[in-house]
């Protein structure tokens, strides 16, 4: 099958599943963004979400996007670098008009992938994981809270400096993943001309923007405010 063995194909499947997840980070940020704004309402959507089943459907669902979007990731970086043979090792200038974030993609998604794991373990192994095993109460910085308290975690995590500052990290390493792998993405589906090629360079950085300032201005809130 021409989608898994030709190395368009794994590039098309690649960008497909990134553009998914793009789309899951923009639907993250804005349910974050809304706790600034009503802690109630940010509640909410976590009960309603919670261990429901199609929240859990669309936790498995994405899950699997990511697994999928790694698994290309490695092949093509592989592909490539086998590609480019002892080049690889030779001092070069990047490119003219070749970004850094597109010569380093796969470094940034490693740091991606590593946040990636601190931030489940702190969020949804805490919430919707426990509230799937039946718990209706977890620890949290010594008191006892729901799993469905969303507010409760964003405040006690976003309240110590040193995890600020680590996920402010990730949010940059995203940044620079999203400036370059939303515009490429869309030009591998074939969204792209000599007129929409400089416009979707444009939007691919906005909507990178958006998503980082999103996500960073919720976790400088919840830190000023727990000063």
């Amino acid at each position: 099958m021409w989608l898994i063995n030709s190395s368009v194909g794994r590039k098309l499947i690649m960008s497909v599943s990134g553009i998914f997840l793009i789309l899951f980070l923009l639907f993250h940020m804005s349910m974050n963004v809304a706790a600034i704004f009503s802690e109630d309402a940010y509640n909410m959507i976590c009960a309603f979400l919670g261990a429901n089943w199609y929240a859990v459907a669309a936790t498995a669902v994405l899950a699997g996007g990511f697994l999928v979007h790694i698994i290309y990731a490695f092949i093509l970086t592989m592909q490539n670098r086998k590609a480019r043979g002892t080049d690889r090792y030779a001092v070069n200038v990047m490119p003219k008009g070749v970004e850094w974030s597109s010569q380093n993609m796969m470094v940034l998604g490693v740091i991606v992938l590593g946040f990636m794991g601190l931030h489940l373990s702190q969020f949804w192994y805490k919430m919707m994981f426990q509230e799937l095993m039946g718990v209706h109460e977890v620890a949290l910085g010594g008191n006892m809270v729901s799993p469905q308290d969303g507010v409760a975690f964003i405040k006690y995590y976003f309240s110590n400096p040193i995890i600020v500052v680590l996920y402010l990290v990730w949010y940059a390493a995203l940044w620079f993943h999203l400036t370059h792998g939303f515009w490429s993405a869309l030009q591998t589906i074939g969204w792209n001309n000599k007129v929409w090629f400089a416009r979707w360079k444009c939007v691919s950085d906005v909507f990178a923007a958006v998503i980082f300032l999103g996500f960073a201005v919720v976790t400088i809130f919840f830190y000023v405010q727990s000063l």
